[in-house]
């Protein structure tokens, strides 16, 4: 009997040994298990702050909640549950492909972010370069324009100006002056619109005060109404058209500088200088 109870005791001994070693195994199973579920509940963390996609955010919390879910039952469970940490470690295994999927999307997503980013700039380049010559032909064009009204405009030359006595004779003295004849030939201009012009001529004195009949007549030069002299209806049929035009003195003149100066569809086209004594 001696003997008997002497091998029961070493077999159970012996049972509690490895029951023992069983348990430290369990643990450590345990422990690793919930080491691997707080690594990968960080994980969500790291790889929420790559998506910009609020959709593919929400799901990731989701994981994650649900990840977070299973490490508390796992802490719950005794390490002796051997079927409950099988359980545990198989939900963690099916939570790793779920993440290499969601992984997978967001490498997709990113690099599709980065074609699309690299087109949006493509096309701002190119739209940036069509600017660019869009004005430059809008200035083109201008410039063009410009130069075409410029040639287009008429022109007056060989200007001219001879104060008048009453005799119709040239005026030697200011105090004498009752007319003056202001003469000019409008240029030839194929480029220049033909038909009916209006000329107006203003005749300045030393002082630039404009001899004119009546304040209101005035006509627009350069965004602003200016008073005139002489208005002077014409045909112009694009050739060259010698013109004399008269003013009858009834202001008071003295002696100085005076100017005649011709305008014709908003511009200044000719212009001279004359002097009284």
């Amino acid at each position: 009997m001696l003997i008997a109870i002497t091998v029961v005791v070493f077999m159970l001994m012996r049972e509690k040994k490895a029951n023992y070693a069983l348990n430290q195994e369990f643990e450590l199973e345990k422990g690793d298990l919930e080491t691997e579920y707080s690594q990968f509940s960080k994980q969500y963390d790291e790889i929420k702050m790559t998506v910009s996609n609020d959709s593919l955010s929400h799901l990731l919390d989701k994981e994650q909640i649900k990840t977070q879910r299973l490490l508390e039952q796992l802490r719950s469970v005794k390490s002796t549950n051997a079927t409950e940490i099988r359980r545990l470690k198989l939900e963690l295994g099916t939570l790793r492909r779920v993440m290499v999927g969601y992984i997978s999307q967001i490498d997709s997503l990113n690099q599709l972010t980065d074609r699309q980013k690299k087109q949006i700039n493509e096309i701002s380049q190119k739209y940036d370069i069509a600017s660019k010559q869009i004005n430059s032909l809008s200035e083109e064009k201008k410039t063009l324009n410009k130069r075409v009204t410029l040639a287009a405009q008429l022109d007056a030359s060989n200007v001219w100006v001879e104060a008048k006595d009453k005799r119709g004779k040239r005026a030697k003295k200011v105090k004498d002056v009752v007319k003056f004849a202001i003469g000019f030939t409008i240029v030839k201009n194929i480029t220049a619109e033909t038909g009916e012009r209006t000329i107006y001529i203003r005749i300045t004195k030393p002082d630039n005060e404009v001899l004119t009949k009546n304040p209101g007549d005035t006509f627009s030069f350069e965004n602003r109404q200016l008073p005139y002299s002489i208005r002077k209806e014409v045909e112009y049929r694009g050739e060259e058209l010698p013109m004399v035009v008269y003013w009858d003195v009834q202001e008071f003149l003295y002696a100085g500088n005076y100017r005649a100066d011709i305008f014709a569809g908003g511009s200044l086209v000719g212009s001279t200088s004359f002097a009284l004594k």
